[in-house]
């Protein structure tokens, strides 16, 4: 089952809702404000993509936090920072098994997600 990760007024996640429903793909909306996020979720996408790809540096969020909290943090800075704010997580996350897919990539959820079914 894919699951898209994200934020329901997000505009990059409502297109990928309707990209999803558009292929008639089955998938599940998790909205990371409403039902939350799990830490083991967080640090798995921190191994298969890591805090570069996961992280919005170009966000309001990331620019509301001070400095101190923001300068030269480590992979366990980074978690507890994206669970204490996940708009700064880059969306929608997209997974399916051990796939993950940052941002808004239609060819990368063809190539990675769909390419499972195919086989």
């Amino acid at each position: 089952m894919v699951t898209v990760y994200g934020i329901r007024n997000c505009d990059k996640c409502r297109a990928a809702i309707k990209w999803f429903e558009g292929k008639d793909i089955d998938f599940r909306f998790h909205d990371l404000r409403s039902d939350g996020l799990a830490t083991e979720d967080l640090e798995w996408w921190q191994k298969v993509v890591g805090d570069d790809a996961l992280m919005n540096k170009r966000s309001q969020t990331w620019r509301k936090i001070p400095a101190p909290e923001r300068d030269e943090l480590d992979a366990p800075g980074n978690l507890r920072l994206m669970l204490n704010h996940p708009t700064l997580i880059k969306r929608p996350i997209v997974t399916k098994g051990s796939a993950v897919v940052v941002g808004y990539d239609e060819s990368g959820w063809e190539n990675t997600l769909l390419a499972q079914e195919r086989y």
